[in-house]
């Protein structure tokens, strides 16, 4: 029964203004339209998807098949490199010969650091993406302190800089994104708002406010980071601040950068993009992957056509009282249960309900392995904390690192209070709580929707220090209907920790993935969430062999999950550029030759970066850096510092891992278990 009537105490801090239309209600945030060419982006249309090329802009052939391949994949808009004059004088034969091939999908010239490039461009494509960190400035990495005045003379300078793009891109008609990316704010940025952020949303809006004053109003806005955590976090700063300042609703282009490859790519891009979308907030989509472009398209529009039905979902009671900063992490404050909330890491729970535990070797796709000649078992960094058997107890003694969740009344008849523990519903907890036996005495799992919630249940949790619930939502809004339940605790001073379940039984391919890391991501990034339990409902169907490699799977994004959302670092993460006609070697070749050599070095970070437009700023949130300077030559960074200049490739792997040696951070790689 729902009780959401019952006064709460007052908010013990001030509550932020809110980012988008509803927290309980989906709806497209309402932006002004920008044409571009004949496909005009903003909340009265669809949100479009877009890619880059990765060919040379100077090989117009290839640029040409390379573009019509994205076309064909579903983009609606292209991007293309345009580092240097050349670049840009031949977008106009590409834009010919794919006009000549009957293919009039908008064009977009992206520019970096040289401004006559952009005005040549903005004269023959439909839009321009500038980067504010690095238009008119130059990064030499130094802290500066500004006085009123000085800073004041300096916003001149990039006005000067900067105004004649905007009066080009006014008489030609053309579109502008004005694009942050938090790896690349300048010096004077940083220098007064640090590497935040609002350091992020300040550095747009300098640009911003150049384009308002000269009336031009073709602007597209975004705000990327490679850190989901961050750019989620900019996106909304930078919707509160263009309406506290009274500025035009901008259409927002969304995308995490360096998103990497295969599936802690999409992860990491949807625990982004995803948590946006769900408020509402995103007019087109790039997936940035270190993949062929054309593989991207699908993936955007995966995360997009999810919300083409969502208007008219099951109503959710709306937020009275919103106790969190949406621009800042805070993780929601818990009591310790168990090895659950307080300061422990979020916990992932394996669903085995429908894979009968009979054999050691059945829990090796979620990493836990049974050594038969020292009759002792190992743990590898992705090994679950929790093993769910429903009503099929295990068959044999579990490893010490693995306990396991029964149903209630296969847990009632089980006899071993150490190692199990007992998932009920609320009836099943309120009736049996009091009565001798009846519920475990250090550790038990509630199952709890938004539905269920009535002030019986908040009564009994606030006396309870054995309760983890188990979140879990039929609502098509899902990731909203769960933050409300988050809300409602939070607001009623509840502390017991939290897992979030999903279930996705219609879900293959990207879109499991996809939708999980969007609907958990998305609660984590706020802080919410102490554990991460993806049922397994389709397993039923599938042979033992099919439901073993599932589990497997859905054990890898869970922790894919927890990684990207920046709760739980168990891998090493690959921060990688999905190349463009700047990248001057084989990006997904040596990315891979990268991971072989060092997937094993868990919560290191390692940026792999095509060029040096794109590192060492772009992979800001790395420990250590790999960048291509020219044929061969490789730069090595450690964070944002070049430690090694001109490496030939062949040595360069080496080379990084006597780098990450001399830190005292490599450990050889153990062998296969």
């Amino acid at each position: 029964m729902l009780d959401f009537a019952t006064p709460l105490p007052a908010p013990t801090a001030a509550e932020p203004a809110l980012y988008c239309n509803s927290l309980t209600e989906y709806a497209r945030r309402k932006t002004i339209t920008v044409p571009i060419g004949e496909v005009p982006l903003g909340s009265d249309f669809p949100i479009r998807v877009q890619s880059m090329t990765t060919i040379d802009t100077l090989d117009t052939l290839g640029s040409v098949e390379q573009s019509i391949r994205m076309i064909e994949a579903g983009c609606e808009y292209v991007r293309i490199t345009a580092p240097s004059v050349k670049e840009a004088q031949n977008l106009e034969n590409i834009r010919k010969e794919l006009r000549a091939r009957g293919y009039h999908t908008p064009l977009v010239a992206d520019i970096h650091f040289t401004p006559n490039a952009a005005e040549l461009a903005a004269r023959i494509v439909e839009k321009v993406r500038i980067n504010p960190g690095n238009y008119a400035d130059r990064k030499r990495f130094e802290v500066i302190d500004y006085t009123e005045a000085s800073y004041a003379a300096e916003l001149e300078r990039i006005r000067a800089k900067f105004l004649p793009l905007v009066k080009i891109c006014k008489e030609y008609g053309t579109a502008m994104r004005i694009g942050t990316n938090h790896g690349s704010l300048s010096d004077r940025i940083l220098s007064r708002y640090g590497d935040t952020p609002l350091g992020m949303v300040e550095s747009a809006l300098e640009f911003l406010r150049i384009c308002e004053d000269e009336k031009y109003y073709r602007i597209v806005l975004s705000m990327k980071s490679s850190n989901p955590q961050v750019m989620v976090e900019a996106y909304r700063l930078l919707v509160h601040r263009l309406d506290a300042e009274g500025l035009k609703p901008y259409p927002l282009h969304l995308g995490v950068t360096e998103a990497g490859e295969a599936e802690d790519g999409r992860i990491k891009s949807a625990v982004g993009i995803g948590t946006l979308l769900e408020d509402g907030l995103g007019d087109t989509v790039r997936v940035s992957l270190t993949e062929d472009p054309e593989r991207e398209a699908p993936v955007a529009r995966a995360l997009i056509d999810r919300y083409t039905k969502r208007p008219g979902h099951a109503p959710i009671p709306p937020v009275k009282h919103y106790p969190l900063d949406p621009f800042q992490y805070s993780r929601r404050q818990t009591h310790e249960v168990a090895n659950l909330g307080g300061i422990n890491v979020p916990r992932v729970i394996a669903d085995y309900s429908q894979i009968p535990v009979t054999e050691h070797e059945q829990l090796r796709p979620i990493g836990h392995f049974y050594l038969p000649v020292p009759d002792k078992w190992r743990m590898n960094d992705l090994g679950a904390d929790y093993l769910y058997t429903g009503s099929q107890p295990a068959s044999f003694m579990l490893p010490n690192g693995l306990k396991e969740i029964l149903d209630y009344s296969a847990w009632l008849s089980a006899g071993d209070p150490l190692h199990k523990f007992p998932l009920l519903s609320v009836a099943h907890y309120l009736q049996n709580r009091q009565k001798p036996d009846g519920v475990h005495a250090v550790l038990n799992f509630v199952a709890v929707t938004l539905n269920d919630w009535s002030a019986e249940l908040a009564s009994a949790l606030a006396d309870d220090r054995t309760v983890v619930l188990v979140a879990r939502t039929t609502n098509e809004h899902a990731m909203a209907d769960l933050r409300r339940l988050y809300v409602e605790l939070i607001n009623r001073h509840l502390t017991c920790p939290v897992i979030t379940l999903r279930s996705f039984p219609d879900q293959e391919g990207d879109s499991l993935q996809l939708y999980a890391a969007t609907d958990i991501g998305g609660l984590l990034v706020d802080g919410l969430g102490d554990g991460v339990w993806l049922a397994t409902d389709q397993l039923p169907e599938l042979p033992l062999a099919d439901r073993l490699q599932t589990a497997n799977r859905y054990n890898s994004i869970a922790f894919g999950i927890l990684q990207a959302a920046r709760t739980r670092m168990s891998k090493t993460e690959y921060i990688s550029c999905p190349s463009c006609g700047r990248t001057l070697f084989d990006l997904q070749e040596t990315t891979a030759m990268i991971r072989k050599r060092t997937d094993h070095l868990k919560g290191v970070k390692i940026g792999i970066m095509g060029c040096i437009v794109n590192g060492p700023g772009e992979m800001a949130d790395a420990d250590y850096g790999y960048v291509g300077i020219g044929k061969d030559k490789i730069s090595l960074y450690r964070g944002q510092q070049v430690i090694k200049k001109s490496v030939h490739a062949d040595q360069a792997v080496d080379e990084l891992i006597e780098l990450i040696k001399e830190d005292g951070r490599w450990n050889e790689p153990e062998s296969e278990l």
